[in-house]
């Protein structure tokens, strides 16, 4: 089952107010503090989004979440966040395009993100469905004769 509207809904304004929270983080012309600030905001947001599917999930197992959607992004994406680091090395320009390229990251991987628990949260209702019937047997393992 897709994302309902009021899931979509909620999703945006977790995903948008964190990917904004992210481009203020990567304001800062230092390297290597772009991506502190993309994966403290990318662990808050994915707290945030499991609330929105019905779960709550550890800050640990955030990060974890975060760290691989950020890793999954950066695969996609190798040449923006290379650029985006790199750029903060030149005055004002860096500035500009270190937060622009978090954001665009942010949204992606957010909404990957959110892609993902939905489906979690659509097998676990599979699975409790299947277990609330009567006689369910997982065919694959066990035969009823």
């Amino acid at each position: 089952m897709p994302m309902t509207d009021a899931e979509i809904s909620k999703c945006k304004k977790i995903i948008h107010g964190h990917a904004a929270a992210a481009a203020a983080g990567n304001l800062v012309p230092v390297p290597g503090v772009g991506i502190a600030a993309d994966t403290v905001t990318m662990t808050t947001m994915a707290m945030a989004l499991a609330a929105v599917f019905g779960g709550s999930i550890t800050e640990s197992v955030a990060k974890n979440m975060a760290i691989n959607a950020i890793i999954a992004t950066i695969k996609k994406q190798p040449v923006r966040i290379i650029a985006k680091e790199i750029s903060k090395v030149v005055p004002v320009v860096g500035q500009l395009v270190a937060p622009s390229i978090s954001v665009a990251m942010l949204e992606s991987a957010g909404w990957l993100l959110a892609e993902d628990l939905a489906s979690r949260r659509d097998e676990k209702k599979l699975t409790e469905e299947i277990k609330s019937l009567p006689d369910a047997h997982n065919f694959r393992y066990e035969k009823k004769f």
